[in-house]
């Protein structure tokens, strides 16, 4: 008996890591509704799936039971609590139950007051066995940024950046410092955040466009936030040439023509109180982008203005790309990388996917 529940218990691992899968493809991209995935499985066999879709809806339970085929006695795995309210759309349980599915295996609560704790109680109701808490530390981690939104501490914030094997982050000869494949990455990357935070300074030196220029992944491209004190940035820059999404511009000086150009091609721009510390002032710029609704923040600046969020424990996770070639001369840093050098890179931390031979890591901060 108990080396058939220990393989039950296998089996439902493995389909509920199918499931996260499935919850991966649109994070970032839901809106302020989490980013779930659902697996449909009968016979041993995976019959559909299904994950919540661009801006949040249809839920991944109604996409994974849209099919035309017979969900009897099937097991449904899904990521998050299936939601059991009457909102823009039916309850994802009134669907699990008309499909007469057998089983519900679900990892964590949802926190939505309107939907905490009550999916279980309906589905047993209709005699549907359900188990809870399968992968439950992996899904606070998974859905931190979604957890977030409604307390009041700031929102998820993440970070990344490239830098040489001797801790440069400006190549004075060439624009890059990591290979193709490390800014293939870094696109795709992209893909999983709703926001980009950078600075005038690094729109004004580098002119990045800062999108997904991965087919498939345009519509993911996050909007962008600017971080630009003293309204600096270049008008023609060609962040502004192309302009499908929402870009804002955090500053704190006027400049009434600028502001009038950049308003013309669908800027936003918000006026920050600025009270010289620091600290309060980066508080400041993340309750602002909370306020916008925004849950998941992937900065991209250069050294300074990251080294300030790390300083201040602001970051989550760090994402470090590391050239294999040394500049040397060519390098050139505008603060210590001291900071960089403090966060360990090892083997545990590091994201084994084939960048030639660069690395990446993932460090939690």
């Amino acid at each position: 008996m108990a080396k058939q529940n220990k393989k039950s218990n296998s089996v439902d691992l493995n389909y509920m890591k199918l499931a996260y899968e499935q919850a991966s493809i649109n994070l970032g991209s839901t809106s302020t509704n989490p980013s779930v995935g659902c697996i449909v499985v009968k016979n041993n066999s995976v019959i559909s799936s299904g994950y919540t879709s661009l801006n949040g809806r249809p839920h991944a339970e109604n996409n994974a039971l849209k099919k035309k085929i017979d969900y009897r006695n099937s097991d449904l795995y899904v990521t998050l609590e299936p939601c059991s309210h009457h909102g823009k759309t039916p309850p994802c349980t009134d669907n699990i139950i008309s499909k007469e599915i057998k089983r519900v295996i679900f990892p964590i609560n949802d926190i939505d007051k309107i939907s905490k704790k009550k999916a279980e109680k309906k589905l047993k109701k209709k005699k549907i066995s359900v188990r809870k808490f399968l992968l439950k530390n992996f899904a606070k981690d998974f859905y931190r940024s979604y957890f977030l939104q409604s307390s009041k501490e700031q929102p998820y914030v993440d970070a990344k950046l490239a830098i040489s094997k001797d801790f440069f982050t400006i190549n004075k000869k060439n624009k890059w410092i990591t290979n193709i494949k490390s800014r293939r990455l870094g696109n795709f990357l992209r893909s999983k955040y709703d926001c980009l935070l950078t600075t005038a300074k690094t729109v004004n030196d580098d002119n990045p466009l800062l999108d997904c220029r991965i087919e498939g992944l345009e519509k993911k491209t996050p909007d962008l936030v600017i971080i630009d004190r003293s309204f600096s940035v270049k008008k023609n820059s060609k962040i502004f040439e192309k302009n499908n999404r929402q870009i804002y511009i955090f500053t704190t000086s006027y400049n009434k023509p600028k502001e009038s150009l950049l308003k013309k091609k669908g800027v936003k721009i918000i006026k920050l109180f600025q009270n010289g510390d620091i600290t309060s002032d980066l508080r400041n710029v993340l309750y602002n982008l909370k306020k916008l609704g925004f849950s998941r923040i992937l900065v991209e600046s250069g050294i300074t203005f990251l080294s300030q969020m790390l300083e201040r424990n602001m970051i989550e996770n760090f994402y470090l790309f590391k050239s294999f070639e040394k500049l040397n001369l060519k390098g050139l840093n505008n603060c210590s990388p001291l900071f960089i050098k403090k966060i360990k890179t090892n083997k545990r931390n590091r994201i084994e996917v084939s960048l030639d031979e660069d690395n990446l890591y993932k460090v939690k901060l």
